[in-house]
């Protein structure tokens, strides 16, 4: 069985209109995911991102990952990426459980282990004499 994270379609869209211009429009991370038996696993790319200034939420089925990058203390003579922030959103199927990631960061790159819910298993209810 194949567990879907879908990426919601207005997450840049609404991003770039709260932020005002284009200038602001935030980066979308690069994240691979994988699947096994006992959930999903997301590795996201967030090079110059700290910890402290990475925020993870999980609103209903909805995960977002927010982070702003902290600048080198040098000035760059050409930069291709002017962006200060990323923006990633998901929506997660009901298969998985939200209030269980876990998330690790290392080195630029952001691990989030997201397990399945488990299934409800078959009990045998006894009957009581009156």
């Amino acid at each position: 069985m194949t567990v879907a994270v879908s990426q919601p379609a207005d997450t840049r869209e609404t991003a770039v209109r709260a932020a005002g211009s284009s200038a602001a429009r935030p980066l979308l991370p690069r994240v691979d995911v994988t699947e096994d038996e006992l959930g999903l696993t997301l590795l996201a790319d967030l090079p110059g991102v700290p910890r402290d200034k990475l925020d993870i939420q999980v609103d209903g089925t909805t995960l977002k990952i927010e982070g702003v990058v902290v600048p080198f203390s040098t000035s760059a003579t050409h930069a291709e990426v002017t962006a200060d922030r990323y923006l990633r959103a998901f929506t997660l199927s009901p298969e998985l459980d939200g209030a269980g990631i876990v998330a690790e960061l290392a080195n630029g790159l952001l691990k989030l282990r997201i397990p399945k819910r488990e299934k409800p298993q078959p009990r045998r209810i006894d009957i009581s004499l009156s």
